[in-house]
């Protein structure tokens, strides 16, 4: 039975891969902001355990987790939790910037660091659910799109860093999936949204897991995912 330690489990893309592995077994040990947030994926996910530690003071993280009894074996690290406010340049703040950077890239660069020695044990896995963003930036996308391209440079530093010691590195480049994220930044870009023309959350998921069951003598590094053609 394999450990998966999971970010932003609680709805979208997250919540579709835990899902997908709590199905088949797996163990799960679920981040989440605050202890009321750890009670409802606790409740969504039977058997699983949880991690509590808010991404967006990353600062915080070791004191919050020096209280909490961490796994003994991580056979994966799931970094999926993300957070996007869109603005011109002119427009964003200091707040807004250092919010996204934080929950997108340092947490995530935290938390690796805190689960680097059972991941080195176990041979392990660290996958960034990244963005497309994370490839290419666009008008009004700078601080997300910064803080995505930082996750890419963090990951491949990352993959050089720890494929001597058998840990795998994966990023995943999704397009606009159907989420509530996805639906916020319609409402930000003052645009309808139809969930239905966007990738589904499980789909991404399957993505995901294809990386984590590739045997052990090969590496997905990059794995870019788009929405296919509509239906009908």
């Amino acid at each position: 039975m394999a450990t998966h330690v999971i970010t932003g489990a609680g709805s979208g893309i997250g919540a579709a891969v835990a899902r997908r592995l709590h199905a088949r077994g797996d163990d799960l040990v679920l981040h989440a902001r605050d202890a009321g947030r750890a009670k409802e994926l606790a409740a969504g996910f039977p058997g699983a355990r949880t991690l509590v530690g808010d991404l967006a003071d990353p600062d915080k993280l070791s004191w919050a987790f020096s209280h909490q009894t961490l796994p003994d074996r991580v056979d994966s690290l799931l970094h999926i939790a993300g957070v996007v406010d869109l603005g011109e340049v002119g427009e964003l703040t200091p707040k807004s910037w250092r919010h996204q950077l934080n929950v997108n890239l340092i947490a995530p660069a935290e938390l690796t660091r805190h689960f680097l020695p059972q991941l080195r044990a176990a041979r392990g896995h660290v996958v960034f659910v990244n963005s497309g963003a994370g490839l290419a930036a666009h008008a009004c996308w700078s601080a997300y799109a910064a803080s995505k391209h930082g996750l890419k440079a963090l990951a491949d530093s990352l993959r050089a860093e720890e494929n001597p010691h058998g840990v795998r590195v994966t990023s995943v480049y999704p397009g606009r999936t159907a989420s509530p994220m996805q639906a916020k930044v319609h409402q930000q870009e003052g645009k309808e949204y139809d969930p239905a023309r966007w990738i589904a959350p499980e789909s991404v998921a399957t993505a995901v897991l294809t990386a984590l069951d590739l045997p052990g003598d090969a590496e997905i590094n990059d794995l870019t995912v788009r929405p296919g053609p509509l239906p009908g």
